[in-house]
């Protein structure tokens, strides 16, 4: 690549913005890091045409290269033209997320050029309506003003009741008047309550289904309250659609780093020969977050901390970290191998499990001073466990014995997400104990980053050793690299086709079974939770535990922040 940075186009070529995709590829435009110096030249990769890189393309042009280089996807030449369906468009997460998402995507041309927006919900709405209450999610810059316009006039709205077949019939009635509708894909987002679930799904198989172009469901968890409740759901989708058009989202797994993890194991020779029992003390999984339920307590009680993260997003990353090589990077193929090592796990045992639940700091500020049970819309002496740490172990020939420990938490002392692996101590210590575990940490959110904790010699006279780091800190890294959000990611997997990244129904099963028998002995029991203080690290009672397992905590770690020296 150059020295000198290549011009910015007004909206980002899409073989750019993918971690996954670039055919054309430099390490500053894509984040891919190819090894090549600063000095050196673009180069063009995988056999791709030279006028790649000269000739533009259209929106579709660019969008068929992308889905024919990642997917071959056989479906490529059956439409053109694209309905994405929001089911709930006037709820909080359609404002907040998939509405932004979509104006994301359709703004750096990543969408197919006939790509068309229908909101449908309860309300009374109009597209202005939607677009006011969206537009303080959208990140619009002043320059996109004539885009934004443009998106919004790709969209429309229908009101309907959920159960009324009448209304899904005027909706598919308003699908088939779109330019192209009769023939197009059609894709439902499912922004909604898992009450009204079974009424929507149903009634979109009888009435809304495209009969030229395919179609495609998306499912927002929870997916269930436990196993049963999991199974009779998946029955349910299973009897209308076929596995191929379910795809369950769970937005961490379109992350960054967690997508990284893969190419961190499967990439690198020196990982493998260390990624098992003989050089693994254990994983520790977290996912912290510094504030409290914030008024949102009363849906967070039907469901509590385990469900909320645990049983989801913890548990695709330990998958992800725990599973063997699999055959090729297909969707079914990474997801059969994932679906082993859940099998591999026996349900969690209460004596493994530390449950919390944070009160309020007296000398803290604002929400601080608030605890769970002072949230308004949580249920007085409700025993909702805000905090959990579990202990699990996948019983298999690389892992037998190794505790993968998953924490996580509301009302913590920071926010973070990250994978931590703790090597065993160096046999045969010539160093009379001044050595530390090595760790490879992966740091999910904030500052994406991958760093080893390894020991070195201090500078200077004395032959000392000290911990040291070697940092893959993507900001410093990848400068000029726009991180695209989780939600961009997976909803353009769905526009291709991919369901790499969404949970198959085999996977939620054994994810259920594992954690089903202690949610119930929690319920059945009102297991009453360890209070903690609000900004604290969570009960001690959690810390014991992991260092009982065997996680060594030194607190001797100092990091340095090599650009400010």
């Amino acid at each position: 690549m150059s020295a000198r940075a290549p011009p910015v186009h007004p909206w980002p070529h899409p073989f750019c913005f993918s971690v996954r995709a670039s055919p054309v590829t430099s390490p500053r435009r894509t984040g891919m890091g190819s090894g090549a110096s600063a000095e050196e030249p673009d180069r063009v990769i995988r056999g791709q045409p030279e006028k790649m890189n000269t000739l533009p393309l259209s929106r579709s042009e660019v969008f068929g290269e992308l889905r024919k280089e990642l997917y071959e996807d056989e479906e490529f030449h059956q439409s053109d033209v694209h309905i994405f369906i929001i089911m709930g468009a006037s709820g909080d997460l359609a404002k907040k997320k998939i509405y932004p998402t979509l104006w994301w995507l359709f703004r750096d041309g990543l969408l197919p050029e006939q790509t068309y927006f229908v909101g449908f919900a309860r309300s009374d709405l109009t597209v202005d309506a939607i677009r006011t209450a969206c537009l303080p999610h959208m990140k619009v810059a002043d320059t996109e003003a004539d885009r934004l316009s443009a998106f919004f006039r790709r969209n429309s709205y229908i009101s309907g009741k959920y159960g009324d077949e009448a209304a899904f019939s005027n909706l598919h009635s308003h699908l088939l008047s779109l330019p192209g509708g009769a023939d197009a894909n059609r894709l439902f987002y499912l922004a909604l309550p898992p009450t009204v679930y079974h009424d929507v799904t149903k009634n979109i198989r009888h009435h809304c289904m495209s009969t030229k172009g395919w179609n495609r469901v998306i499912v927002e968890k929870p997916f269930g309250h436990d196993l049963q409740s999991s199974e009779e759901l998946s029955n349910h989708l299973s009897s209308l659609f076929t596995e191929d058009q379910i795809y369950r989202i769970d937005h961490y797994l379109g992350k960054e780093m967690v997508q990284n993890l893969m190419v961190l194991r499967f990439g690198n020779r020196i990982f493998g020969p260390i990624w098992n029992r003989d050089s693994v003390a254990c994983v520790v999984l977290t996912f912290k977050e510094p504030f409290g339920t914030q008024g949102r307590g009363g849906y967070f009680d039907d469901f509590g901390i385990i469900r909320d993260v645990m049983q989801n997003h913890l548990l695709q990353m330990l998958c992800l970290v725990a599973m063997e090589k699999p055959a090729s990077t297909s969707s079914d193929d990474v997801r059969d191998e994932k679906v082993k090592v859940l099998k591999c796990i026996a349900p969690v045992s209460p004596s493994d499990v530390v449950l919390g639940q944070y009160v309020g700091d007296p000398e803290g500020e604002g929400e601080a001073k608030l605890g769970y049970l002072d949230d308004p819309t949580v249920p007085k002496g409700s025993t909702q466990a805000t905090f959990a740490t579990a202990v699990l172990y996948v019983r298999n020939e690389r892992w037998d014995g190794v505790p993968f420990i998953l924490r996580c938490g509301k009302a913590l002392n920071e926010r973070k997400a990250e994978v931590r692996l703790q090597f065993t101590d160096v046999p045969g210590d010539i160093f009379s104990g001044q050595c530390r575990r090595n760790e490879l940490v992966v740091r999910v959110q904030p500052n994406e980053a991958i760093y080893a904790k390894m020991m070195s010699k201090k500078p200077g006279v004395y032959f000392s050793p000290e911990e040291t780091e070697l940092d893959l800190t993507y900001r410093s890294r990848y400068k000029d690299v726009k991180l695209p959000d989780a939600y961009e990611r997976l909803i353009l997997d769905v526009f291709c086709g991919s369901q790499m990244h969404f949970v198959r129904s085999d996977e939620l099963r054994e994810a259920w079974r594992i954690f089903t028998p202690l949610l119930h002995q929690i319920e059945k029991e009102k297991m009453p939770p360890i209070k903690y203080k609000y900004g604290s690290r969570g009960p001690s009672e959690a810390d014991e535990l992991v260092q009982k397992v065997g996680f060594r905590y030194e607190g001797t770690y100092k990091w340095v922040n090599p650009h400010k020296l």
